[in-house]
């Protein structure tokens, strides 16, 4: 599983299972701070389509933490104010990125993490399909 997979599924997925994962690292290996959750702002930029040109729509405002676990550097960034998600992700990417024995285990857990996902997607848009009005039935 890729980094941005993984990293989608833990921050839209149920934040118990990232805390859950890292803590499994904390408990086994050295985990070194290097950076303390902290907060920026990131640019956010977009594609205009009619002419395909990029420009900044504005800033977002993320949390940012970074540690070596084992001796790997471990990055985590989420968007808002989200101090131990950050470090849980950095310490999760951390643990990938030493390639830890945990990470094996881990990959059935974010697959059934990302099925919850989608079931909970498809729920939202019933919902919303719902409540679509269909103009051609009516009579003008």
């Amino acid at each position: 599983m890729n980094r941005r997979r993984r990293t989608e599924i833990l921050i839209r997925g149920n934040k118990c299972l990232a805390k859950k994962l890292a803590e499994d690292i904390k408990n086994k290996y050295e985990v070194k701070s290097i950076e303390d959750p902290n907060n920026g702002l990131v640019m956010i930029k977009m594609r205009e389509t009619a002419k395909r040109e990029l420009f900044y729509l504005g800033e977002v405002l993320v949390t940012e933490a970074k540690v070596y676990v084992n001796g790997s550097l471990g990055l985590g960034i989420v968007a808002g104010d989200e101090y131990e998600l950050a470090n849980n992700l950095a310490i999760i990417d951390g643990a990938y990125k030493g390639n830890l024995e945990e990470i094996r285990e881990w990959e059935e857990l974010l697959l059934k993490e990302e099925e919850l996902i989608k079931e909970k997607e498809k729920i939202e848009t019933k919902k919303i399909l719902e409540t679509k009005v269909d103009f051609s039935t009516m009579d003008v």
